[in-house]
C-alpha cells in the first residue's frame, strides 16, 4: 500500500494514536488523511514484528477503534492537538 510522505513528527503521532484505545480510525483520517489501512501498513513497517502482531491483536475488533460500532460520542475528551468538532 503507497503512503505519503509523512514527517518523522508525524509518524510518531499516528503512531501514538494508532495506539490510543478510545482514538478511532477515523480521528486519524481526519487529521492526517491515512485510511485504516494505511495505517495498519505503517505500523506494521514503523514497529517490531512482534510489537505490530501486539498491536493489531489489541485493536482487531475493538469497538472504540470504529466509530461506527461505538456506543458513547459525547463528554470524551479531546485533545488540543486534535482537529474536528
Amino acid at each position: 500500500m503507497k503512503l505519503p510522505e509523512l514527517s518523522s513528527d508525524t509518524i510518531n503521532r499516528v503512531i501514538e494514536m494508532a495506539w490510543e484505545d478510545r482514538t478511532p480510525f477515523s480521528a486519524i483520517e481526519l487529521q492526517y488523511g491515512l485510511q485504516e489501512k494505511q495505517v495498519i501498513t505503517l505500523m506494521r513497517r514503523e514497529m517490531k514484528q512482534s510489537s505490530f502482531k501486539m498491536w493489531r491483536k489489541r485493536v482487531t475488533g475493538r469497538k472504540t477503534k470504529h466509530l461506527a460500532r461505538r456506543n458513547f460520542d459525547s463528554g470524551r475528551f479531546r485533545s488540543q492537538n486534535q482537529k474536528g468538532s
